[in-house]
């Protein structure tokens, strides 16, 4: 690698420039277009995501102070405020949707050996939302309630690796339930959701289409016991049944018989109540699994916390998911490079270390060389991690 090159030109390295070109052409984002391309947008945004810019004013001076070095990574000079927001608000969302969909599938080969917590060669996914807070005055066109305004974040989240395969941005209306019209569904998959998904009608597409689905089960849920497996109330599963539902519209809406899996968690002091149509695995690996939906909450804290989506740098509803998928876009790019140049830094590690270095002339190696993973152990006990793999 040329050690005369700027570490960011190096990260970008890894974003695809000709299938981007492809998804640009799609929607005519660059038509008579002069001063600032698709390109030219991305390489600003994805600047402010890593050094963790709060507004386009704090990114156009702090672009400014380092114009000589613009060239060298990969950035066209410097352009005005308003010619960067109005880029925002008017390119198509859908551009950078797209060239994401392209890095998810690139990262989801790269981490598909990943261990999983449970013995499972399918791929599982966890299913969830989180409400991203808005502004009423400033972001009318996303009215949540009567005084607030609100976008949702619908997020497959694939746990082998933590790799955000599919994202739905929504108006905070939108029932988590009726997210399941939008998901795609894989046959052979395991997809793990919390009860505010149960939509009987929903959930039995999964049946149709040969997936697998983990939720928990509401506690005024009316059954008919069929069948019941052998508990092993020594490892937490009090019993283990296959029911049909009673209730005249959830029995019309799935027919087939479930599994029903009461489980003690005894780290937790909790009893769960779990509903699946897989028959095959153990009851304990469901009760697994299911722990395993953990990690997307994590995942909304962690990309909350280090990638610029709490702050916005737009009002409009374009600029808005142009930042959340730039945002997730750069998220994806840095998990390839972590991959690719086998990096053992954490995700939170790899993105503070960019954050500093991302103007330095050397190889991106080198800025990790002197960072030794075993140095970060003065993390307090209770502090939640993620993407430690």
């Amino acid at each position: 690698m040329n050690t005369g090159r700027r570490i960011f030109s190096q990260v970008m390295d890894y974003f695809p420039v000709r299938r981007f070109k492809t998804c640009v052409d799609r929607y005519n984002g660059d038509k008579a277009i002069k001063t600032l391309t698709c390109l030219d947008q991305f390489h600003y945004m994805s600047f402010a995501q890593l050094t963790y810019r709060e507004s386009l004013r704090d990114l156009i001076t702090c672009l400014k102070a380092v114009k000589p070095m613009l060239y060298h990574m990969g950035i066209q000079g410097t352009v005005a405020k308003s010619t960067l927001a109005d880029a925002n608000c008017k390119r198509n969302w859908r551009i950078y949707a797209d060239i994401a969909s392209v890095l998810i599938q690139r990262a989801k080969k790269l981490y598909a050996a990943t261990p999983l917590s449970v013995d499972l060669d399918a791929t599982a996914y966890a299913l969830d939302s989180t409400m991203i807070d808005l502004c009423m005055s400033m972001f009318p066109w996303a009215a949540y309630k009567s005084t607030k305004s609100a976008v949702k974040m619908h997020t497959l989240l694939n746990i082998r690796g933590d790799i955000p395969e599919f994202i739905y941005i929504s108006d905070g209306k939108l029932a988590d339930m009726e997210a399941l019209d939008y998901i795609p569904i894989t046959p052979g998959t395991f997809t793990i959701m919390d009860r505010g998904y149960i939509d009987f009608a929903r959930l039995y597409r999964f049946e149709r289409n040969k997936a697998f689905f983990i939720i928990r089960a509401k506690k005024n849920l009316c059954f008919q016991r069929r069948y019941s497996a052998r508990a092993e109330k020594a490892k937490g599963i009090l019993c283990d049944q296959t029911i049909i539902l009673t209730t005249y519209y959830p029995a019309q809406d799935y027919p087939d018989a479930l599994r029903r899996i009461r489980y003690f968690d005894a780290d937790q002091k909790r009893l769960f109540v779990f509903l699946t149509n897989n028959f095959e695995l153990p009851a304990l690996t469901i009760a697994e699994l299911y722990r395993s939906r953990w990690r997307i909450e994590l995942f909304f804290k962690w990309i909350k916390q280090h990638l610029r989506i709490k702050t916005f740098y737009g009002t409009d509803e374009n600029a808005v998911k142009t930042q959340i998928w730039i945002a997730v876009t750069t998220y994806l790019l840095v998990a390839i490079m972590k991959k690719e140049l086998g990096l053992e830094h954490s995700m939170y590690e790899i993105l503070q270390i960019l954050s500093i270095t991302v103007l330095h002339r050397m190889p991106v190696l080198q800025a990790f060389s002197n960072y030794s993973v075993t140095q970060n152990n003065n993390r307090p006990a209770n502090q939640l991690t993620l993407f430690d793999f």
